[in-house]
């Protein structure tokens, strides 16, 4: 494997109670997020798959993360801190030698109609250059921006933050792309904040991040009626993003996804034949 020259030189996992105590909310939950991850999800998982009793010291660093949430007066209706008291749960029955019930969770293939519907949104969606006047309500805005949400990220970090613009609102912040905009831009932004969690984590993951959430977000808004286009940005139209949405430091703009109500029903390029694209086949 080639070696990765983009990652942090001083990898820092063990923080004092103070370091935890002082630092960034944002930063505190992403720690929470990948220990949760590494130091105890994948262990319990592995342990119950198995049959193997969890080692009794294997919950210390997730239990000392909860009583620091706690300290710290963070809200315990948060989805990390549930999934967090879940695992858990889990990791004290493996603990005990007990059997844990995962078949509420089990996945479970999707019927024959439902996935010729998968495979429809899949294969159709294609970009989208011009739009109708007809206006995208907030709810479909919501479900596309949830949908990228879901998109796979590495170590469970959850660096992806959004930037809603409708072109009537700020007629022109946009201009500058190579292809006319959409009535609605979806901007995906990354909170760096986050990745300090996990400095072996190599840099372009981030764009991975990233392209697993728009990826999610393009097929939403074909599924839900809407045209869609994946687009990128010259330097002079983010300089003038920033200017515009007075982010924070460690918030970075990444990339943006158009969508609307579609004018036009462009054919759907084809695909490299598989023959093309498998180089490897062991």
């Amino acid at each position: 494997m080639a070696k990765d020259e983009d990652v942090s030189p001083v990898p820092k996992f063990n923080l004092s109670r103070a370091e935890y105590l002082e630092m960034d909310p944002v930063e505190f939950r992403a720690r929470f997020r990948e220990r949760l991850h590494h130091t105890l999800e994948i262990q319990t998982y592995a342990a119950i798959h198995e049959g193997k009793t969890l080692g009794p010291t294997q919950t210390a660093t997730v239990e000392n993360l909860l009583d620091l949430w706690h300290e710290r007066g963070l809200p315990t209706n948060l989805p990390d801190y549930r999934w967090g008291g879940e695992i858990l749960q889990f990791a004290k029955k493996a603990q005990a030698g007990e059997k844990v019930d995962l078949s509420p969770y089990e996945t479970r293939p999707v019927g024959e109609d439902e996935y010729q519907s998968f495979k429809r949104i899949v294969e159709e969606r294609r970009s989208v250059r011009h739009w109708s006047s007809k206006k995208v309500p907030d709810s479909i805005i919501d479900e596309i921006l949830l949908a990228g949400t879901w998109g796979a990220h590495s170590c469970n970090l959850q660096s992806l933050r959004f930037a809603v613009v409708r072109e009537d609102n700020e007629p022109g912040l946009f201009r500058g792309a190579d292809i006319p905009g959409g009535p609605v831009h979806l901007v995906a932004l990354q909170d760096e904040r986050v990745y300090k969690a996990n400095p072996l984590n190599p840099i372009r993951n981030r764009l991975i991040d990233v392209g697993a959430a728009v990826q999610n977000m393009a097929l939403a808004a074909h599924a839900l009626g809407l045209g869609g286009v994946w687009l990128t940005f010259s330097d002079a139209m983010l300089e003038r993003l920033y200017k515009r949405f007075k982010l924070p430091k460690e918030v970075k703009i990444v990339t943006y996804l158009d969508v609307g109500y579609p004018a036009q029903s462009p054919v759907a390029p084809g695909r490299l034949d598989l023959k093309e694209t498998v180089l490897v086949k062991i």
